[in-house]
């Protein structure tokens, strides 16, 4: 091997390993977030929070990104999609506020990441393309590690526990549209468009929800939430700039840990050993089937994030 090829393997390497490192930042940005959300519902009305946590990303990305490519980042053959990818967005997020109003954060962060799963299903039901049989195991063990985490019938159960579900529907329509518009959309006119249409959705609303809050510290924490999904959006885009999707997408579940760590830090709330082994059934069949579709897509599955 030649000297030129052995520094351009290298610097491929660093690409590889950066693009690596971006992405756990990302997902560590996304368990603060939840962290921070599930503190915020216990004062802050839930679509009030919502709308902080867009027009806050909204913003920040205008400020960002408009400078530097000017009209070219409205530039879209398909505003509908936008208008659509972001309502599925809000959605999403509305049904994560309200889920974590009531589970810990490291068993809703599993439950919420067999959206991969959940593309798969809706590939063969919906969208009628041919999935194989590897594919479908995947998809069986990961939703029996749902149950495991779950436990219906259980002391531990409560019907709360099936909003995730909600939000795994919606988050997979979410990322089949989104590997759509990938095939011809710039992703940060992606972003810019998902941001701001999440806002003016969520306005519609914020007359009836809008209160004051008892403190300047919960201003502060709505604009942790916001910062934490703006950066966190930010590098998973410079992440997938960096890296084949194929190779980061399986440390987005990474996301998992990140969770037991906050609701450890914040909540005192260690998972227990039957919940721990359905985490670690969705994170291994997760990934599995998550590195299946990008290779199959070539597009990033993006995490779901509150």
């Amino acid at each position: 091997m030649s000297a030129k090829q052995a520094g351009a393997r290298d610097r491929e390497s660093e690409r590889i390993l950066a693009g690596i490192g971006l992405v756990l930042l990302s997902v560590a940005c996304f368990a603060t977030l939840d962290t921070a959300t599930k503190v915020s519902v216990t004062t802050v009305p839930i679509l009030m929070g919502v709308w902080f946590r867009y027009a806050f990303q909204a913003v920040a990305t205008s400020l960002v990104l408009l400078p530097r490519h000017g009209v070219a980042l409205l530039r879209t053959a398909h505003p509908r999609y936008h208008l659509l990818r972001g309502a599925l967005l809000l959605v999403t997020s509305i049904l994560a506020f309200f889920s974590l109003r009531y589970m810990p954060l490291a068993e809703f962060t599993s439950i919420v990441l067999i959206a991969p799963l959940a593309v798969t299903l809706l590939a063969a039901t919906v969208l009628k393309e041919q999935v194989s049989p590897l594919r479908w195991a995947l998809v069986a063990g990961g939703f029996a590690g749902t149950l495991v985490i779950l436990r219906p019938g259980g002391t531990a159960f409560s019907w709360a526990m099936l909003l995730p579900f909600g939000l795994v529907v919606t988050n997979a329509w979410f990322q089949v549209l989104t590997s759509k518009l990938a095939q011809t959309e710039n992703p940060l006119t992606m972003h810019f468009y998902t941001g701001w249409a999440g806002t003016l959705l969520a306005s519609v609303a914020l007359p009836f929800v809008w209160q004051s809050l008892p403190s300047w510290q919960w201003w502060a924490l709505l604009c942790l939430m916001g910062l934490m999904g703006t950066v966190g959006h930010f590098m998973l885009i410079l992440a997938f700039q960096r890296a084949p999707a194929s190779t980061l997408t399986p440390y987005l579940y990474a996301q998992i840990a990140f969770a037991m760590l906050g609701g450890w830090l914040v909540f005192s709330h260690v998972p227990d050993v039957v919940s721990l082994v359905g985490m670690g059934m969705i994170a291994a069949c997760g990934a599995a089937g998550a590195w299946l579709t990008v290779r199959e897509r070539r597009v990033p599955i993006e995490p779901a994030e509150g």
